[in-house]
């Protein structure tokens, strides 16, 4: 499921990976503004994703596996660990909205150039 949700996330339009936080620690750019992180904590990969306030903390209160944001802005980002729990196509919804948030926050000369 881990390299699923990474290969999902690269397919995003422009999606970017790289280390820069060193080796354990994935980090999924569009346009140069980070979506997605991921690595390994604790039992079980994780998934760092930006969510809209309101929606970050209906997640939390859902999913177990949702909790702020682990080193992040806990009111904008979730960690969602990869315990089984979530299915792929909730998985990939909340990578879709992380995605999305982040290119409407773009200008829209860097929106226009995203293929």
């Amino acid at each position: 499921m881990h390299q699923a949700l990474i290969d999902y996330a690269l397919s995003k339009p422009g999606a970017v990976a790289s280390f820069p936080f060193g080796e354990g620690f994935l980090v999924f750019k569009v346009m140069g503004k980070m979506f997605a992180l991921t690595s390994h904590r604790g039992a079980h990969p994780a998934f760092n994703l930006k969510c809209d306030p309101e929606r970050a903390v209906a997640l939390r209160e859902t999913y177990p596996a949702i909790t702020p944001g682990y080193h992040m802005n806990k009111q904008h980002w979730n960690t969602v660990a990869l315990d089984g729990s979530l299915t792929v196509p909730e998985l990939q919804r909340m990578v879709d909205h992380s995605y999305e948030l982040v290119v409407r926050s773009l200008k829209k000369a860097d929106r226009q150039q995203l293929p």
